[in-house]
């Protein structure tokens, strides 16, 4: 796969604009190396491009949101992103799916997408998230082990539209706003809050250099300060101590059991002791025997796509078991599977998580993305790398038979704000700390100077898409509402508290 979506940075890939549809990416995006021989268009220059686009795309056309005439049903849909999942884990899914509106939002990336797609755009195209819900937000450990802050999910990055990640982002807003029982003016004030946090921030970072834009992180301090609010101040402290504990060493006593096994004959005291994942049905199961195997070469080809010296290291350690662990919302269904390492002793232990990567979302809405992708895998890793400040370093890829997978540490001082019964005051500012995040992550790309130059320093694109991520709640709720029916009258199967 050629590093398309990190070409050209600052270059502003751009498609013809105000046409909804398929994206075009600019043919620059398809080459492997950008060149150090050409120079770009002058920050001001790509500013200046950007505040044009508004003559074509007005910032107003944010708050655009009206089902096309010929969308699809939603039950169509769902059963088609059901295609090539486990059909055991379907009604799982489909029960995470109908416990809420935000739930469903969660599992829909593909049909937001789609929703998205009929929608006017500036044609700037940086890599995006392509599923950067508020809840796609969260604490993990840097290489130095350092508490972090970032977006925390690829599985639907790739190049595309800037905006779709920003209505995203404040739809889920609003509709979690609305889940924790908040008024629609806390619900808007909040939204307003995130879009000026995008704005701002991206404009400050495209006033940097390249490289300085891409050292800013984000650490728990910087969270904890971000808000006056004791509410959400106590449970940014919570998820850190809770964030903190989260290693593969603490995780033995949680998912693991020593067992004893058959041992040959002349082995003295006769038992063999050997840890074992504990098996949790549905949630926690064991592969298939054919399966094994496979895995166990998959874990081995992984390590060459490190960089050397943490393959070195993952070299050391010894593949003690392996099982089927069910994740999410969106993926439920999808294989993924939690490897258990050990090293000298039984306490030197590393869990590994396997997650199948397939065609993101935003892939059939942009031409020519077959010819970059190659391996899904390999384009979540790489994108990841793009919009994270600092990646897992235990990050990489492989393949299992005809099935492509991303491969990441699975206890890395994982955490999260809890969102469920979130006040007015902590959503505003959660919301904003989100949205810088999502800023930062489409400086680190390309088209930052022009995306700033779009939005402009007033407020109109955040009373825009404050009208936007209200229409798109309700759409949301709607869409929920005929989730839940077609639930209720057996059209589609649901297993509900898993």
């Amino acid at each position: 796969m050629g590093r398309s979506g990190l070409v050209g940075i600052e270059t502003g890939h751009l498609r013809e604009p105000g046409r909804p549809g398929h994206v075009v990416l600019a043919q620059a995006d398809s080459a492997p190396y950008g060149s150090l021989r050409s120079r770009p268009l002058p920050r001001a220059e790509r500013y200046a491009l950007g505040k044009d686009l508004r003559h074509q795309v007005p910032r107003s056309a944010l708050a655009d949101w009206q089902p096309a005439a010929d969308r699809r049903s939603v039950v169509d849909q769902i059963r088609e992103a059901h295609e090539g999942r486990l059909e055991r884990l379907v009604p799982v899914r489909i029960g995470r799916m109908a416990a809420s509106p935000y739930g469903f939002l969660r599992g829909t990336a593909g049909l937001m997408a789609a929703d998205l797609a009929t929608l006017p755009a500036t044609g700037i195209t940086p890599v995006i998230c392509g599923d950067s819900h508020i809840g796609n937000v969260g604490l993990y450990g840097s290489p130095s082990r350092e508490l972090v802050l970032d977006l925390n999910d690829f599985d639907e990055a790739h190049p595309g539209p800037w905006e779709w990640d920003l209505r995203r982002l404040v739809a889920s807003t609003w509709v979690a706003g609305r889940q924790a029982g908040l008024t629609e003016d806390s619900c808007a004030r909040a939204v307003r809050a995130a879009v000026r946090g995008y704005r701002e921030h991206l404009h400050e970072l495209s006033e940097q250099p390249l490289l300085e834009r891409s050292w800013t992180s984000f650490g728990v301090d910087r969270l904890a300060s971000a808000t006056k609010d004791p509410g959400l101040r106590h449970e940014v402290e919570r998820a850190a101590k809770r964030a903190r504990h989260r290693t593969s060493d603490r995780a033995l006593p949680r998912f693991t059991e020593v067992v004893a096994q058959e041992a040959p004959d002349d082995t003295p005291g006769g038992a063999v002791f050997t840890r074992r994942i504990v098996v949790e049905p549905p949630l926690i199961t064991r592969p298939e025997p054919d399966d094994a195997p496979l895995l166990a070469e998959a874990l081995d080809n992984y390590l060459s796509t490190l960089a050397p010296h943490w393959g070195r290291l993952l070299g050391g350690y010894t593949l003690v078991d392996i099982a089927h662990k069910v994740v999410g919302v969106g993926s439920v269904g999808l294989r993924a599977y939690v490897a258990l390492l050990e090293g000298s002793d039984s306490n030197d232990v590393v869990f590994l998580q396997l997650k199948q990567a397939r065609r993101s979302v935003v892939a059939p809405f942009v031409h020519g993305d077959n010819a970059w992708h190659k391996h899904q895998g390999q384009r979540v890793v790489e994108y990841e790398q793009a919009l994270q400040t600092t990646s897992d370093p235990l990050l990489g890829w492989t393949t299992v038979g005809e099935r492509q997978y991303y491969v990441r540490q699975f206890r890395n001082m994982k955490g999260s704000v809890v969102l469920d019964g979130i006040g007015a005051n902590a959503l505003r500012d959660y919301a904003g700390v989100c949205a810088q995040l999502l800023a930062k992550g489409h400086a680190r790309t390309s088209g930052a100077s022009m995306i700033a130059g779009y939005l402009g320093s007033s407020d109109k694109a955040d009373d825009a898409l404050a009208t936007f991520a209200r229409r798109y709640a309700d759409q949301t709720e709607a869409d929920h509402a005929e989730l839940v029916k077609a639930v209720q009258r057996g059209l589609l199967p649901a297993e509900r508290g898993v």
